[in-house]
């Protein structure tokens, strides 16, 4: 019992069935939980801190932000020191210094130094304090036991002179950068703000007035950041510093101390005072200091500043909200695991982690929110090679068993004794063992095949997809040799079988009258050989199916047809065209139509001898019962003769080969009128001719003139017999083209109308049957053998043509013949194809 083949699948749940398929969703959902596992890990666990912060520090170090122009940086620099003498200086120096800056109005001066032992100058210097906005800072200790901190503050007459106090603390991570500060620190009993949060929330209230004012964050922001100090908390941020931390404009000490800067510089700024001379300053690790190196300690302040003032704090995302949003990749990996190939997934899982890369860079750019990526990467990095691990082993599985399963079954080919075969090694060896077997099979096959159409005795070709000849069989080549042509393999097909010429095609649609059909039938009438012998030209896909009979350079006729390669999806992936020598088989009809000439002969020529001598009988004086007699003989004769003639040409329409020819309708009407007009003169029934008025339009056709013109008349003849005297009959010829029938090809028509007896609805579907006749009870005198219309549909069915009858009891019959028509711009190519 044949059986349907299984379409080949990679995907193991296809073979191993429904258990397979909860081991699959158990494994799937296995991953996905150990990915969520990881994720919760990286997140909330802070398992993957330090790289989080190797991936801060890079993608500070790849933007350099816009610093804020109203900043000046007064250095305590080596040239100052060497000047002025070895440090600490005297605070009448100090003194100078901030009168000498008081003269330009700076907007504020931040003075990162401590002074926090009594000195005889320090009246002094309280006065030079008073004269600008100046901030001192404060110094905190590091938490006791207790938790208690220590503010070491400047002494009393500074503090008091001072616009605002705030601490220097900053804060170090793990590895030992400065990434982060707090805005508040301190104890249960007092807190302090960071020394630059009081000159940020001068300039923000409008105290403090800049050259360039910032443009300040949303009022909801600036509520919410309050709302935080007010709660008591920290306030801890992510300080934005960038390539250029280190670029704003700088001043020496000693330079500003003996009035060579102009005012200009530092009118209407904030003015930062603090140490860099070499062993003087503290230096602090930031995320740029592969750049640049440790930062001094008044840097960092500017650029907290900067931040505060410009509104550009970073602030570090929730570990919720990390966690929440590097679940999204590792959902819609999980989503292409199911759906996609292991090579798109490795695809889909770079583009995932770029994108998780890509936006934490926008929300860190964009939106002074930094949510890292690495979670998102882990939770991607650990599950996709578990997963192809766990993919790799179900599909060496699938291979295993189906490979056994293939070596187990018996081999349907003739194959040589084989010796027992153990398999040994590792099971990736008994895999490749069992592969080679299964390869073995597969040359076997193809072995076969080649053997097999080698051993067929017609030509076969086998083409790709382009129609390029891949396979001829030995039969071909013989076929080629033999008519001294070039070897087929790597040709054409419509070059390898372009000097065959077309005789005719085969007639699958005679009896089809479909849109379709008639659309087939339009398209061989106008074919270009060699054109349908493309196999890609998919118009002549149907007609070179059903086939075509061709002539050799040696006049031997063949049958030829393609048939379509497809693989195991359906997909087309070649041709096959096959040639079956069908000359002995013409041969034979030849003889067949001899055969049928003779019997016609042989039929007609004693019915014709009888109708003579009942003429001459005739002449004779009889009694009346002879001349009855001989009228009956007389009746029998005509029918026997009109039978076998009909007989004979319904037989050489349907098996004859046509000879096609341009012919004008309008001239095969009037022919077939012109031999009609004596039994309708006879009948006093006139015929007319209506050409639709266009005398030089002939409507030209091609087709076999003899018989199409014996089809009209058969029409003719018919309409004469069922008229009653004194009537009309009206032959119009026309033309329907593309205009009133988008799509389809211009044709002609010829409508025979009569104003006869007509017929009935329900009689009108076995019009075209053999041996049907009409009337025969009403009309017993009109003779027929019920042939003529069978001939009419046959002659205009295998000219590509089609008849309609409209016919109703009293109201006579109208019967319309269309067939292709010659169209005038393909005139040359279509005399030559009638030809």
């Amino acid at each position: 019992m044949p059986t349907t083949p299984t379409r080949l699948s990679l995907d193991p749940r296809a073979r191993l069935g429904r258990r397979a398929g909860r081991r699959f969703l158990i494994e799937w959902v296995s991953i996905g939980c150990l990915g969520v596992v990881v994720i919760l890990l990286a997140s909330l666990g802070r398992l993957s801190a330090s790289v989080d912060q190797l991936v801060y520090d890079r993608f500070l170090s790849l933007r350099a932000p816009a610093l804020l122009p109203d900043i000046v940086v007064v250095e305590i620099d080596n040239a100052s020191v060497a000047e002025l003498g070895r440090w600490p200086w005297p605070r009448s120096v100090h003194a100078k210094l901030l009168e000498q800056i008081a003269k330009a109005k700076p907007a504020a001066v931040i003075y990162d130094v401590l002074f926090t032992e009594p000195n005889s100058d320090d009246a002094q210097l309280a006065h030079a304090i008073a004269l600008s906005p100046t901030y001192l800072p404060v110094l905190l200790t590091a938490p006791d036991h207790n938790g208690r901190r220590v503010a070491v503050e400047p002494v009393a007459p500074l503090a008091h002179a001072a616009a605002g106090l705030g601490h220097i603390n900053f804060e170090v991570d793990s590895d030992g950068i400065v990434r982060s500060v707090a805005q508040f620190q301190g104890d249960a009993g007092s807190r302090w703000p960071q020394l630059m949060v009081p000159v940020a929330d001068a300039v923000e209230h409008g105290t403090l007035r800049l050259n360039a004012p910032p443009q300040w964050q949303a009022p909801a922001e600036a509520a919410a950041r309050r709302t935080i100090r007010d709660e008591g908390g920290e306030d801890r941020f992510l300080i934005p510093f960038g390539p250029n931390a280190q670029t704003y404009p700088r001043l020496s000490f000693a330079r500003v101390l003996a009035g060579d800067v102009p005012a200009g510089q530092l009118h209407g700024r904030i003015v930062v005072i603090g140490v860099t001379a070499s062993g003087l300053y503290d230096r602090f690790a930031t995320p740029v200091s592969g750049e640049l190196g440790p930062l001094p300690g008044v840097y960092i302040h500017a650029n907290v500043l900067d931040a505060l003032v410009t509104g550009r704090e970073i602030e570090p995302a929730a570990r919720w909200l990390v966690f929440a949003a590097s679940l999204a990749p590792l959902a819609a990996l999980l989503a292409g695991f199911l759906v996609l190939s292991p090579r798109r997934s490795l695809l889909l899982t770079g583009t995932l982690a770029l994108l998780a890369a890509a936006g934490s860079a926008a929300a860190l750019y964009g939106a002074r929110l930094w949510a890292s990526p690495v979670p998102a990467i882990a939770g991607l990095v650990v599950v996709y090679p578990i997963w192809n691990w766990r993919r790799l082993e179900m599909t060496m599985a699938y291979l295993r068993e189906e490979l056994q399963r293939l070596a187990d079954e018996p081999h349907l080919l003739p194959e040589t004794p084989q010796r027992r075969r153990e398999f040994g090694g590792d099971v990736l060896e008994q895999h490749m063992a069992l592969m080679a077997q299964a390869a073995q099979r597969v040359q076997d096959m193809k072995r076969f095949v080649w053997d097999r159409l080698d051993s067929v005795p017609e030509p076969i070709l086998v083409s790709d997809v382009q129609g390029v000849v891949l396979i001829a069989n030995h039969a071909a080549k013989a076929h080629f040799a033999r008519l001294r042509a070039p070897s087929p393999q790597g040709r054409p097909m419509q070059t390898v079988l372009g000097g065959l010429t077309l005789v005719k095609a085969i007639d699958r649609v005679a009896n089809d009258r479909s849109a379709a059909a008639d659309a087939e039938r339009n398209l061989y009438a106008h074919a270009h050989w060699p054109a349908p012998l493309d196999p890609a030209r998919g118009e002549f896909a149907a007609l070179m199916a059903q086939g075509v009979e061709v002539r050799d350079a040696d006049e031997r006729d063949h049958l030829l047809r393609y048939a379509t390669c497809t693989n195991a999806q359906g997909e087309t992936t070649g041709w096959i065209a096959g040639l079956v020598d069908v000359s002995a088989l013409h041969a034979a009809e030849r003889q067949r139509e001899d055969a049928l000439r003779l019997l016609s002969h042989d039929m007609r020529s004693p019915q014709a001898s009888i109708l003579a001598l009942v003429e001459i009988e005739r002449g004779r004086t009889e009694p009346a019962l002879a001349r009855d007699l001989l009228g009956r003989i007389e009746r029998y004769a005509q029918r026997a003769l009109t039978l076998a003639d009909d007989s004979v040409q319904l037989a050489r329409a349907e098996s004859q080969a046509y000879v096609l020819e341009p012919a004008s309708l309008t001239e095969l009407v009037i022919d077939a009128s012109d031999e009609v007009w004596p039994q309708a003169h006879a009948r006093r029934i006139s015929l007319q001719t209506d050409t639709g008025g266009d005398a030089d339009d002939g409507h030209w056709i091609c087709v076999d003139r003899s018989l199409m013109t014996r089809a009209l008349v058969n029409i003719l003849n018919n309409a004469v017999k069922y008229s009653p005297p004194d009537t009309r009959i009206v032959c119009s010829v026309g033309s329907v083209g593309p205009a009133a029938m988008p799509g389809a090809a211009r044709r002609v028509s010829c409508t025979i109308r009569d104003q006869g007896y007509g017929i009935p609805k329900d009689q009108q579907a076995g019009l075209f049957e053999r041996f049907r006749r009409f009337h025969a009870t009403q009309r017993p005198e009109v003779g027929g053998a019920g042939l003529g219309m069978a001939f009419v549909k046959t002659v205009v069915t295998r000219h590509g043509g089609d008849v309609d009858v409209v016919s109703a009891p009293g109201e006579g019959t109208a019967f319309t013949i269309w067939l292709p028509a010659l169209e005038d711009a393909q005139s040359d190519a279509s005399r030559t194809l009638c030809s």
